[in-house]
């Protein structure tokens, strides 16, 4: 790797997590938005097909329905998050994937996680991949004081937070309106994606963080 991926000592490696760190989608997500979806029932009194809408809306709007729910309904966030991140069968649910300790020990520079789930769902997904050791610090939705990506108020925070500068990191992440936000904050961006369409704003598309071992950066 090392002769493929410059030695910057500079660098910051940026970590969405879901999706990027690991596969969400086979387990994790279909549980989780119907948590999201329940929540919305019981709370403002809606039906299952009304809530589910709302919730793709909102997460369309803003890029997280925790968002429109604590901007339009009066929501509390620690509530929504604590109430929709249980996931008693966390630990059959997360899928791991193979070298991607040894890969992350040997990419050179500064590693952080920047997620909009909450925290302690962040520590418990990374410690059972084994690798929270290897970050120095996971950036979850609480330290953005609920500002969720795409969100620049987020990243603003996040790069004081570790005490970079945009032009420091390199933000690997598989939502583009995130990466959009990244690429303005003056971030390198690589988007984790099978899809073929590249826009201008991302720099690499690879299918898996463990392909950045063919791009250079």
């Amino acid at each position: 790797m090392a002769n493929q991926v410059s030695k910057n000592s500079k660098r910051v490696w940026v970590f969405d997590l879901d999706n990027t760190l690991h596969d969400a989608d086979t387990h994790i997500f279909p549980v989780m938005n119907q948590a999201m979806t329940q929540y919305i029932m019981d709370h403002l009194q809606l039906d299952e097909e009304d809530a589910h809408s709302l919730r793709r809306h909102y997460w369309h709007v803003y890029g997280a329905t925790l968002k429109g729910l604590t901007r339009h309904h009066g929501v509390s966030p620690h509530h929504f998050l604590n109430e929709t991140h249980q996931f008693p069968e966390l630990p059959q649910m997360v899928i791991q994937r193979k070298r991607l300790r040894h890969w992350l020990q040997c990419l050179p520079g500064r590693k952080v996680v920047f997620t909009n789930a909450p925290q302690h769902y962040a520590y418990r997904v990374l410690y059972l991949l084994g690798i929270d050791d290897l970050f120095e610090e996971v950036f979850s939705v609480e330290c953005s004081r609920f500002h969720p990506k795409p969100s620049v108020r987020g990243f603003a925070r996040m790069l004081r937070s570790i005490g970079a500068k945009g032009s420091d990191c390199v933000m690997l992440e598989d939502s583009l309106p995130a990466l959009r936000t990244a690429k303005r904050m003056g971030m390198k961006t690589v988007w984790i994606s099978r899809r073929l369409h590249k826009p201008n704003y991302v720099h690499y598309r690879i299918p898996s963080v463990l392909a950045l071992t063919h791009v250079r950066l």
